[in-house]
């Protein structure tokens, strides 16, 4: 089941209990593509037209539109504790 689940513009995200994630809705600009596969996520969020995903290590990841670097510019160290 879920523990969580996280909507952005056109497109929805789920955390599964087993630490996976899930989407859908619109696709238009890789929401619903390049979505982690591990099975280590934490939390989860998303804007208008991107996802991100916090892992269990502290690191996030980010999947969607990028015009605004909403993915370029992504942190890319460890200690997140939430987001």
């Amino acid at each position: 089941g879920f523990v969580a689940v996280a909507c952005g513009g056109y497109h929805s995200v789920g955390l599964c209990d087993d630490g996976t994630v899930v989407t859908w809705g619109k696709a238009s600009v890789n929401q619903r593509d390049d979505v982690p596969t591990s099975a280590d996520f934490v939390a989860i969020s998303c804007g208008n037209m991107h996802s991100v995903a916090l892992r269990s290590d502290g690191t996030v990841v980010t999947w969607g539109r990028s015009d605004e670097g909403q993915r370029t510019d992504a942190p890319t160290s460890a200690g997140f504790v939430a987001i």
